[in-house]
């Protein structure tokens, strides 16, 4: 068992040696659509490459989900195929978003031999859902 805080260094550590080995600068909050963010996780469980729809509006929220559901053949036969699409994806701070994402199982933070196969999961999955982001980005903004 790791304390709080050797847990907390060891993701620090995680996610620097993340940032030197794969230096472009990832879309992740930047996507020019308020309700619409992409993201890494990566815990004791699993890591995961998503893209997130949020909004304090459900009906926006509806809305956003509801595009990228219309392009979830798209995605899965030229992107992503092991995509899974939750509309209700309950996060750990107790909120919940729509969430597109791919996951590797039986992994964690805590265990620096997973650290390698992690970090090319994440950049080779960020990788496609940013590609297939841009170039579907004006089908989900408008």
């Amino acid at each position: 068992m790791f304390s709080r805080e050797e847990s907390k260094k060891l993701t620090q550590e995680f996610w620097t040696s993340f940032g030197r080995k794969y230096e472009q600068q990832w879309i992740l909050y930047n996507t020019k659509i308020k309700e619409v963010q992409l993201k890494f996780t990566f815990n004791r469980k699993f890591a995961q490459v998503a893209m997130d729809v949020a909004s304090a509006d459900e009906v926006i929220q509806e809305y956003y989900y509801e595009k990228l559901l219309s392009l979830k053949k798209i995605l899965k036969e030229e992107y992503l195929p092991q995509a899974q699409f939750e509309e209700n994806y309950a996060l750990p701070e107790g909120k919940t978003v729509s969430r597109v994402y791919v996951q590797f199982d039986n992994v964690s933070v805590h265990s620096k031999d997973d650290w390698p196969k992690v970090q090319n999961f994440l950049a080779e999955n960020m990788l496609k859902m940013e590609s297939f982001f841009t170039d579907f980005e004006d089908f989900i903004k408008s």
